[in-house]
């Protein structure tokens, strides 16, 4: 398996799964301008994130958490620079984990995944964990590759619940 080290995001939420950087990856302009509505809490039932208000599609970019090139939000990560404070790859090295960090996260899709990806990491190694998210993002009715966080597979529009 080869494995993209910009994706391997510290705090767990392995990037090749994000639908950020999938909207990027595939230049796909509709998923970028409702994303960038989603971030500013333009979709109803949906909490925008702090600093997103000028947020276009064209900010919607992003390689990876550990490439030069990140979301304005992944940028400002406090997971990564702890991790790295503390000589770590990850959150699945630490004793504190979780921790403030994770208790105060933004997005509360992001933080289940958090809470339930870092034990598995630690668990079964880096490979693997990465192989099974991979895995874990495909619509069980048709096998379309969807993203984490969605509710809804694109092509058969099955309800989903896979985080």
């Amino acid at each position: 398996m080869q494995i993209n080290p910009d994706f391997v995001a510290p705090c767990g939420l392995y990037c090749g799964v994000c639908a950020i950087y999938i909207a990027h990856r595939d230049n796909n302009q509709k998923f970028k301008e409702r994303l960038a509505n989603l971030y500013q809490g333009k979709i109803q039932g949906k909490g925008g994130l702090p600093n997103s208000e000028t947020l276009l599609a064209q900010d919607i970019r992003c390689g990876g958490c550990l490439s030069n090139d990140r979301f304005m939000h992944c940028r400002q990560c406090a997971i990564r620079d702890c991790t790295r404070g503390k000589g770590f790859t990850g959150c699945h090295e630490c004793d504190d984990f979780p921790c403030q960090h994770i208790e105060n996260f933004p997005m509360t899709v992001g933080k289940k995944v958090i809470l339930r990806a870092i034990p598995y990491w630690r668990q079964m190694g880096t490979e693997k964990w990465i192989q099974d998210e991979e895995a874990r993002y495909i619509c069980p009715e048709c096998g379309n590759t969807v993203f984490r966080g969605v509710v809804t597979c694109n092509q058969c529009h099955t309800k989903l619940d896979l985080d």
